[in-house]
């Protein structure tokens, strides 16, 4: 599975600093947002956290459980984010923390209003294509990787809420709304990885269904915007503004994924696997392949299928 981008990492609290090993908070407050710093460096079970606002959560170092919405408890790494509704009581565990490695995580505080605000703003500034589209922040979409975007904004957040910078305030503003559009950008985007982005109102939805039942073929850009009914132009800013990933980008990306499935399910040689995909190179594919997994064709069906030998004995 493919990891998000990580966050830079926070240097760790002195001990002589630290007021408890469980949940050590540093709070950076601000007009119109709070950044917590909490730090965890012992082994502990079902510790509960409250905020009075919405938070946006992302984890800096270490590992946690969290158990959320009464729903089964997930692994919370670096290189993801958790939001977490006003009010609503997230318990965690942490199974590995120890003075030797901790975990650290951000919790950003923010009013509903200014979030309200924010997306208000978006709907009038930049509306959406198709009739009754309008942009949001789901809460039930909760738990995602970072892209680059989302990563480097709340790297750059961090820095102005713990910095002294001269109208740090202002700049912070200017962040946290560049920050709520990444992260509707990442929910439309995890919805049309989990099959849930469809509406027969959006013009894009309809590319996107397109792109997925010709994915074995060549698709260019210009084909896509006369389906959409617009200009190639205005086709690539309206996919890149909804999704914060250009077109062609969107298409290798489902194409590695059916790539991978082809790998795992079926006995087709790699060379077959790239021509069925489109792809024209054979290097090209590869190196586009361990791009976007680390790995080698080759590596990845021997691992996918070693798991699944693994699974029958």
């Amino acid at each position: 599975m493919a990891a998000g981008y990580r966050l830079n990492q926070v240097a760790v609290s002195g001990e002589k600093s630290l007021k408890t090993l469980v949940e050590n908070r540093r709070a950076f407050t601000l007009d119109n947002c709070e950044l917590n710093l909490f730090e965890t460096l012992q082994p502990s079970l079902l510790v509960p956290l409250t905020f009075s606002d919405f938070v946006i959560t992302s984890m800096l170092r270490g590992k946690k459980v969290m158990h959320l919405f009464d729903k089964p408890g997930f692994d919370y790494l670096p290189g993801e984010t958790v939001l977490v509704p006003a009010n609503v009581t997230m318990k965690i565990d942490f199974p590995d923390a120890n003075l030797d490695n901790p975990t650290q995580c951000i919790a950003l505080a923010l009013d509903q209003n200014k979030i309200q605000h924010i997306v208000d703003r978006l709907n009038e500034t930049y509306p959406r294509e198709g009739k009754h589209q309008f942009w949001n922040l789901h809460h039930n979409q909760y738990h995602f990787l970072n892209n680059l975007e989302l990563a480097q904004t709340l790297n750059k957040l961090i820095r102005i809420c713990s910095g002294s910078a001269l109208g740090k305030d202002i700049l912070a503003d200017l962040t946290l709304q560049e920050l709520i559009v990444h992260i509707i950008q990442t929910q439309n985007l995890a919805a049309v990885e989990e099959g849930a982005y469809s509406n027969e109102d959006s013009p894009l939805a309809f590319v996107v269904n397109y792109i997925r039942a010709n994915i074995s073929e060549k698709i260019h850009v210009e084909e896509l915007s006369e389906k959409a009914c617009m200009s190639r132009t205005s086709f690539y800013r309206a996919f890149k503004r909804e999704f914060s990933i250009s077109p062609l980008d969107f298409i290798l990306n489902e194409k590695i994924k059916k790539a991978k499935n082809l790998l795992s399910a079926t006995k087709a040689s790699i060379s077959d696997i790239c021509y069925q995909l489109g792809f024209s190179d054979l290097n090209y594919f590869g190196r586009q392949f361990r791009k976007s997994e680390g790995i080698s064709p080759t590596q990845y069906r021997s691992m996918s299928q070693g798991n699944e030998a693994g699974t029958s004995i």
